[in-house]
Formats: structure tokens, C-alpha cells, sequence
């Protein structure tokens, strides 16, 4: 799964520079009344683009990687840009080094139609100084647009983007409360500033889980997230089931440091419901794709029901009649119809845990 991640972020990076670069091959090339001393023909020029937007995109896409799974990832963030940026001219300029020699070696095995393909061109064109200022201003762009996506989520960036909910709409989501067990006694013995780390590196676990299983953040609220999906895509896979489970079992893994730094190992409940909710972007400053529906406040109320029936996860009857029992990994138990605070009705309420040959929790 993290390898098919890596490969979406690294076929995204070499488009994006790829279109990146044929704006400055064009602007550059194009408009000038002859083809530049190396170029045979028009196709040139876009071998030229599609060259160095494989170059670059890969620079891009190395010097993510590298920062996410290093300590860099933790510095503030204007120091990730800076690394990034100088990572991509380091390459850059390595490149045309490379290219230089390649062209001297050309010349020297007297290649003249190699030597035609390699010249160096950005090293000695009179626009070298504005290929670099410009290799800068795309790599802060893309460095924008991806923290973009992590405050707001990809999809949701993309929606914004293309004025997907300015007209509310119908539509059917499944979503899970994860929710901090204790949470008022941890952040009375910790602090305000010691809980507000418990919280950061607990959901630090939870990311790559949310990853892993093509999930959403919809909103953090203190110790507890809601997580979402669009319904059909979120009943696959037992997908909301490996979020909780693989998530407590990433806190199990770091039981060492949580007990060293805090003294204990921080415990979750959570709740799934599904249902037909309406979406829309709200806000003027600040805007975000808000769900507005009675799915929300039934998982809430669901929720609450997991110390009471001594329950790490609840589903409801919506969505357990949605769950392919066969196929799905996970016992899925009904505990009958409870009287939910505040709903005139009762809600068939299930519990969920592993099978007893799975090895997840």
C-alpha cells in the first residue's frame, strides 16, 4: 500500500513538473523566430520538457520522501521548504555538470550529433539565472499546494478547487468518531501543554493508517477525529474496521515511549454510522466542505455508548447491513436495540473485533 502511495505522489510530481517545464520551453523557445542551435525540430523542444520533467519530478518527489521519513519532517515548516528547494537546485545543478561532461566527451570522440543533443545550453544561455528563479517559484508553489493538502486533504483541496459543493448536495458517507478513552483525567495529571502532545503524537500514529485506507480527515476536535469516506468506497475492505485496529495496535507498538514520556498508553474508542448527508463549502476567509445530516449526531450519541456496553468499537444497523459478513475479517456482534440519547427511536447497535485467526488489535 505505502509503495502504491509513494508511486501516485511520484507520477504526480513528474506531471506537474513535467507541465512546469513545457510553460518555460514554450515561453523561452517558441516565441523566438528560430529553433536554438541544438534543436533539429519542434519535437526537441518537447523531449527537451519531457526530460527535464522527469528530472525534476523526481528531484521532488526524492526530497519529500527523504524529508518525510526523516527528523526534517519535524522542523517548522519554512526549514522543509529550504531543504526541498536546495535538495532540487543541488540536483539541478549536478545535472548540468553531468550534461557538460557528457558534452565534452561528445566532443572529444568527435559525436557531433551527441554532442548537438547534450550541449549545455542552460549553463551557458543567458537565462540560466531565470531557469533557476523559476525552478524556484515552482518548487514553492508545489510546496503550497501539497501542505494545502495536508491542512484541508487532497480531495477536498481538488473540490474546493473545482467549485464541486458551492451548491449543497446530496450524498452518502460513512464516517468514524475516534475518540480518546479518559481523556478529562490525562489532561488534568498531564497539563495543558504535555496532553497537547500526548494528542499530537497520537494521531501522528494515526496518519499513515488513515493512508493506508484511502480515508479522510474531516475534522479533528481536541482528543477526538472524525474520519469519513464516500459510503460504497468505505464498506470495502473492512476499511473502517483496520482504521481503529491497526491504529491501536500502533499504540501498542510505541508502548515504550508513551509510558516513558507520559506514563501511560493513551486508549481510543469510536463509532461508525453511515447515511445520506448534505455537503457544502461554507465560510469566506476561511473555507471548508462541512456535512450537514442527523448521520452526525447519531454517531456522536453511538459513541458515547462504548463504555457503557464495554465496547471498543460500535457500528450501527446501517451500516452493519452494509458489511459483507463472509468476506470481512472482523466479528461483527448485534447487542440489540438501545435507546440513543436524545433520538425518539432505538438504533441496532453492533460490536466489532477481530477474528479469532486475524492478528490485528
Amino acid at each position: 500500500m505505502r509503495a502504491r502511495i509513494q508511486a501516485k505522489k511520484l507520477i504526480f510530481a513528474i506531471s506537474a513538473w513535467g507541465i512546469a517545464m513545457a510553460a518555460f520551453v514554450f515561453f523561452r523557445y517558441a516565441q523566438a523566430p528560430g529553433l536554438p542551435q541544438w534543436a533539429v525540430g519542434t519535437a526537441d523542444l518537447a523531449t527537451l520538457a519531457i526530460y527535464m520533467g522527469i528530472i525534476f519530478g523526481s528531484l521532488h518527489w526524492m526530497s519529500n520522501l527523504i524529508a518525510d521519513f526523516s527528523a526534517i519532517n519535524r522542523l517548522p515548516y519554512i526549514f522543509s521548504v529550504i531543504f526541498k528547494g536546495l535538495f532540487l537546485l543541488l540536483g539541478a545543478t549536478t545535472l548540468a555538470y553531468m550534461t557538460q561532461f557528457l558534452n565534452m566527451w561528445a566532443i572529444e570522440n568527435h559525436m557531433s550529433t551527441l554532442r548537438q543533443m547534450l550541449t549545455a545550453h542552460i549553463l551557458y544561455s543567458p537565462s540560466f539565472q531565470a531557469l533557476i528563479v523559476y525552478l524556484v517559484v515552482v518548487r514553492v508553489s508545489l510546496a503550497f499546494i501539497e501542505q494545502m493538502a495536508l491542512l484541508v486533504g487532497p480531495r477536498v483541496l481538488l473540490n474546493i478547487g473545482l467549485g464541486k459543493y458551492h451548491k449543497p448536495r446530496y450524498e452518502q458517507r460513512l464516517f468514524l468518531y475516534l475518540d480518546m478513552v479518559a481523556s478529562t483525567s490525562h489532561a488534568e495529571s498531564l497539563g495543558d501543554y504535555r496532553f497537547s502532545r500526548l494528542i499530537q503524537d497520537s494521531f501522528s500514529l494515526l496518519s499513515d493508517t488513515v493512508v493506508n485506507n484511502e480515508a479522510e480527515i474531516y475534522r479533528y476536535m481536541g482528543d477526538a477525529v472524525l474520519i469519513h469516506w464516500p459510503l460504497e468506497f468505505g464498506v470495502q475492505k473492512d476499511r473502517s474496521f483496520n482504521i481503529y485496529y491497526e491504529f491501536s495496535q500502533q499504540l501498542k507498538w510505541q508502548r515504550q515511549y508513551f509510558e516513558e514520556q507520559y506514563g501511560f498508553v493513551p486508549k481510543f474508542k469510536c463509532a461508525a454510522h453511515c447515511g445520506q448527508v448534505v455537503a457544502a463549502v461554507v465560510g469566506v476567509q476561511k473555507q471548508e466542505i462541512s456535512f450537514f445530516s442527523d448521520v452526525l449526531n447519531t454517531l456522536a450519541r453511538l459513541q458515547d455508548q462504548c463504555n457503557p456496553l464495554g465496547q471498543r468499537m460500535l457500528i450501527s444497523g446501517s451500516l452493519a447491513s452494509r458489511v459483507d459478513m463472509d468476506s470481512s475479517q472482523y466479528e461483527i456482534t448485534s447487542l440489540g436495540p438501545i435507546k440513543l440519547k436524545g433520538k425518539q427511536h432505538s438504533t441496532e447497535v453492533f460490536s466489532v473485533v477481530p477474528k479469532p485467526d486475524q492478528t490485528q488489535g
